[in-house]
């Protein structure tokens, strides 16, 4: 059975290419249900004018269909609340510590 654990592990395979940082650990996942062979995951963008936003949905769902025993994955992309910097996981703020011009993080 597909844990929440075994979908957090998929979606760390999602890397922002823009920020090269996986989606868990920047803060753009809020929710992650899985019942029997369904998973729903809620999550949102760094910004709604975010240039990726047709094809987050489809990279987050391809990455989670690949676990065993998921028959349906669905991708919920919400504003509400909007991401803010603060939501990223201590691991994503020193990596972007790192990056020229993300010293802000």
């Amino acid at each position: 059975m597909v844990t929440e654990k075994d979908v957090i592990g998929k979606l760390k395979q999602v890397i922002d290419p823009e920020l090269d940082v996986n989606i868990y650990d920047l803060g753009l996942v809020y929710e992650i249900e899985v019942e029997d062979d369904y998973c729903h995951i809620l999550m949102t963008l760094t910004t709604p004018a975010c240039p990726l936003s047709g094809v987050f949905d489809e990279m987050v769902r391809q990455e989670v269909a690949g676990l065993e025993g998921l028959n349906e994955v669905e991708v919920e992309i919400t504003f509400d609340p909007r991401w803010t910097p603060e939501d990223m996981s201590d691991e994503a703020r020193d990596q972007l510590g790192h990056m020229p011009g993300m010293q802000a993080f």
